[in-house]
């Protein structure tokens, strides 16, 4: 349930960040809901995995990474937002890292 919870806080602020970037700062109010709503049941999500004892490190650094390369990948596609070679090449290394924290948290 816990790996569920943050699953769903990561998609739910990606959502939520796009919706940001599509209301085009704000001013096309429709937007202002969806955006709102996402990150509050995004926060809601990411504290219920950590109040079922997912270490705030892991649960964060997990949450913002997957956030930021989700994001990068999907305003590629649907905002035409450059998605360089270099920036390819960090989307590598955060899923690198990810991987590095949650292996070395199941070591120790």
């Amino acid at each position: 349930m816990t790996w569920w919870a943050l699953g769903g806080a990561i998609l739910i602020e990606v959502l939520a960040t796009l919706a940001l970037r599509a209301s085009d700062g704000l001013r096309k109010r429709a937007w202002i809901v969806p955006v709102v709503a996402g990150y509050l049941v995004s926060f809601y999500l990411l504290w219920l995995a950590l109040s079922q004892g997912m270490p705030v490190g892991i649960a964060y650094g997990v949450w913002s990474a997957c956030g930021v390369a989700l994001v990068a990948v999907i305003a590629r596609f649907a905002f035409s937002e450059p998605l360089t070679l270099m920036m390819g090449l960090g989307i590598a290394l955060i899923v690198g890292g990810v991987l590095t924290i949650e292996l070395s948290g199941s070591v120790g």
